[in-house]
């Protein structure tokens, strides 16, 4: 009895608690994007030997605490991420932002680049509207 007690115990804690990954992926933002917000006294999160977990009523809170943002826009696929790299050109430029487990790559003119100022590790929300569909094929 001692040991069913003891497994259910345990059973309760790890579906309380989330990993760091997991934790991002729920969130929408980047595994860093959380280390920075536990830096900054934002979260907390428990270490369990090598692993950094963050409890689910705390995942509740962030995504609770959101801020409202108006919608201006008909776009549904909207994917938030970190800046991870910016490629400048004389006209046109290349940004690519890590949103979640997806990297995704735009291309915009350079005026537009400079009208957002981001750089690097800033947070950004990609929008996609498309009316075309392409099919692939894995190999």
């Amino acid at each position: 009895m001692a040991d069913s007690a003891h497994e259910d115990s345990s059973l309760d804690v790890a579906a309380t608690r989330l990993r760091i990954g997991a934790a991002a992926a729920t969130l929408g933002v980047s595994v860093d994007t959380l280390r920075r917000w536990e830096k900054e006294g934002r979260i907390h999160f428990e270490r369990v030997g090598n692993q950094r977990v963050i409890s689910s009523e705390e995942v509740e809170r962030l995504l609770r605490d959101r801020p409202a943002r108006a919608r201006t826009s008909s776009a549904r696929n909207r994917l938030e991420g970190t800046v991870v790299a910016i490629k400048r050109g004389r006209v046109m430029s290349q940004i690519e932002l890590a949103c979640g487990p997806f990297r995704i790559v735009s291309l915009l003119s350079t005026d537009s680049l400079d009208d957002l100022g981001l750089k690097p590790g800033d947070t950004a929300t990609a929008v996609v509207k498309a009316t075309t569909v392409i099919v692939e094929r894995e190999d």
